[in-house]
């Protein structure tokens, strides 16, 4: 399982902590990854996505899960929300040839 937000794709960095003696020693920096279920208005349901905090602000602030994925282009994806994205569009077709 990675550490790794599936909306945006950010995952582990890694780096140096440095003493004061200035001794350098490897170090991760781990993303703030949550487990959350986020509502998708046009699927009707709930979905559960591991995301950062930083990537649920900015669902949040582009107005909801749906619009977001609209919004953002397919190639900067990651391959979870590239499906999720194609299920919503698929059913937002349907919905409309529907009406």
């Amino acid at each position: 399982m990675t550490r790794s937000c599936n909306l945006t794709g950010k995952s582990v960095l890694t780096g140096n902590n440095v003493s004061h003696a200035n001794n350098r020693t490897r170090r991760r920096f781990l993303p703030n990854i949550q487990q959350k279920s986020l509502l998708s208005e046009v699927l009707g349901d709930t979905v559960r996505i591991k995301l950062t905090t930083a990537a649920l602000r900015t669902v949040e602030h582009r107005g909801g899960l749906d619009t977001f994925l609209k919004t953002t282009q397919s190639s900067k994806l990651p391959p979870f929300a590239r499906r999720l994205k194609k299920r919503i569009l698929l059913a937002e077709r349907k919905n409309s040839q529907n009406s």
